[in-house]
């Protein structure tokens, strides 16, 4: 067998995740029902990160063994045509038998979009987070310093989380203004780790959100972090405007840093 990986972009609101479930409404189930159409043969699939219902993803990085002999392109175009419109492989690529899409993994980045508006998304519908209330850039950017570095994240961890440890290093937190109007506004927060507790970022943005209208003070971050309760922090935030940007890998396992979708997004 040959083990091939996947480049796969989705948009995640009609599923309840990527993790196979009973109700096979989730992304893996939707691709491996693809790769038996296509393949003829049942195929399991391991991917580089878990996305929760409602999260998006622009470069999911998948690993399977591959029962049949079909050339790349094959693979990429032929299971496309049993995946639903909203799924897409975007690249194939052989790979040798010790890669694993998760392991080999060295960090994970995503990125949250947030429309600031008195008037609720439209056509970004599903597609960005939302409040309504006036931010303040420079009080998100000072807060989101306070998280950089190793930290015990149970403040931001989910209570279903099934992770062996809540220490993670976060090697990278920046909030940029996209655009600018009277009354409304774009913001993308971006993070970069080794790896996410369930719903760490979203939590994270919920804490972010409270800085940025004024209901705390940057510093009030970093006393959430030291809490290590999860009590202490702001609510989840909504699952809509994450983006799950993909995986990092060493270079010399040759894999592609992006997708088309990435000039759209970033």
């Amino acid at each position: 067998m040959s083990r091939i990986a996947f480049g796969l972009s989705y948009s995640g609101q009609n599923y309840e995740g990527w993790q196979s479930q009973l109700s096979t409404q989730t992304v893996q189930d939707q691709l491996e029902k693809a790769l038996l159409a296509f393949s003829q043969s049942p195929i399991k699939t391991l991917c580089a990160g878990r996305t929760d219902a409602g999260v998006h993803a622009l470069q999911q990085v998948v690993h399977f063994d591959a029962p049949v002999d079909r050339d790349l392109n094959s693979w990429v175009r032929g299971t496309n045509r049993y995946l639903p419109s909203d799924v897409a492989i975007q690249w194939a690529q052989e790979m040798p038998a010790e890669f694993h899409a998760r392991a080999c993994a060295r960090s994970r980045r995503y990125s949250y979009l947030l429309l600031q508006s008195a008037v609720r998304p439209s056509i970004e519908h599903q597609r960005v987070g939302w409040m309504a209330k006036p931010m303040d850039l420079a009080a998100m950017q000072e807060a989101s310093r306070h998280l950089l570095g190793t930290h015990d994240f149970s403040s931001f961890r989910a209570s279903q989380c099934q992770a062996l440890s809540p220490v993670k290093t976060l090697m990278h937190a920046d909030i940029v203004q996209k655009s600018s109007h009277p009354g409304h506004a774009y913001y993308r927060f971006d993070f970069e780790a080794n790896a996410f507790l369930h719903h760490m970022i979203r939590n994270l943005i919920g804490c972010l959100v409270q800085v940025g209208i004024g209901a705390r003070e940057p510093q009030w971050v970093q006393r959430v972090i030291l809490a290590r309760d999860r009590k202490q922090a702001a609510p989840t935030f909504s699952a809509q405007g994450l983006y799950f940007l993909g995986p990092c890998y060493d270079a010399h396992w040759g894999l592609p840093m992006g997708t088309p979708s990435y000039d759209w997004i970033l």
